[in-house]
């Protein structure tokens, strides 16, 4: 696989991600909206809540807040991995994209490339924010900074990362199969169910989020549902296919 290759496929779909404003909203505005919730959220229970929030309390809800970024890392390459692939059918530009001579593998690295790296600059940028200003919101009452910490560490460092990749694969399959953004958009906002799931099992007390051993057995999971949906998008994903059944 030549990277340089890849390289200029995923140039081509950042150059196209800048003129579409749904794209950039979900990038830039979503991570922001979802930080100064959460940042809010934590600013008033400490200082116009009824004041008994005790710090074992803070330390429950501080994890689940860091989790809701892992949510993100499935909603965010939703918009750009399903319209890097029909997008560009829709403008009859994948048609001659798939005639030149990069490879499959190429052109799925490349496309991984541009919906991955906006998509984790953009949770991991907010995500600072976010402990930067949870940090000053709480040092008072805990009397020492929450974060950065192992479990926040392994969310953002460790599943987020691979949440992103197994959501780019998952919008790939997904993208290759249909030929209208929005069904491709839809379908590929199901991702976020099984992520949600944890969420809402950590609430319920079912997945300590804060517990680093339950978090790497999370990662573990991801892992394999990263190298099954790899091998799947690499079989479903062939030029010849897509460019018959695209006219």
């Amino acid at each position: 696989m030549r990277f340089s290759q890849a390289w200029i496929v995923a140039s081509k779909d950042f150059s196209m991600f800048t003129k579409k404003r749904n794209i950039l909203y979900t990038i830039v505005i979503l991570p922001l909206l979802i930080t100064g919730l959460l940042s809010g959220v934590t600013w008033y229970i400490q200082h116009k809540g009824s004041g008994s929030v005790s710090p074992a309390e803070l330390t429950t809800l501080l994890p689940a807040f860091t989790f809701f970024y892992f949510i993100l890392a499935a909603i965010i390459p939703t918009t750009i991995a399903s319209y890097s692939i029909v997008g560009e059918k829709v403008e009859k530009s994948m048609e001659p994209l798939l005639a030149t001579p990069t490879t499959d593998g190429e052109i799925l690295f490349g496309k991984g490339l541009a919906a991955f790296v906006p998509a984790i600059l953009a949770v991991l940028g907010t995500s600072a924010l976010f402990m930067g200003l949870c940090d000053a919101f709480t040092v008072e009452k805990l009397g020492y900074y929450y974060f950065p910490n192992e479990s926040s560490a392994v969310v953002l460092f460790l599943m987020v990362p691979l949440g992103v990749v197994v959501s780019v694969e998952w919008n790939v399959l997904v993208s290759s199969r249909v030929s209208d953004v929005r069904i491709a958009q839809q379908l590929g906002s199901l991702m976020v169910l099984p992520f949600a799931g944890i969420y809402v099992g950590g609430e319920i007390g079912l997945v300590p989020l804060g517990n680093t051993n339950d978090l790497l057995m999370i990662a573990a999971v991801l892992v394999f549902i990263f190298l099954l949906m790899l091998y799947a998008v690499q079989a479903i994903f062939q030029r010849e296919a897509i460019l018959t059944r695209w006219k």
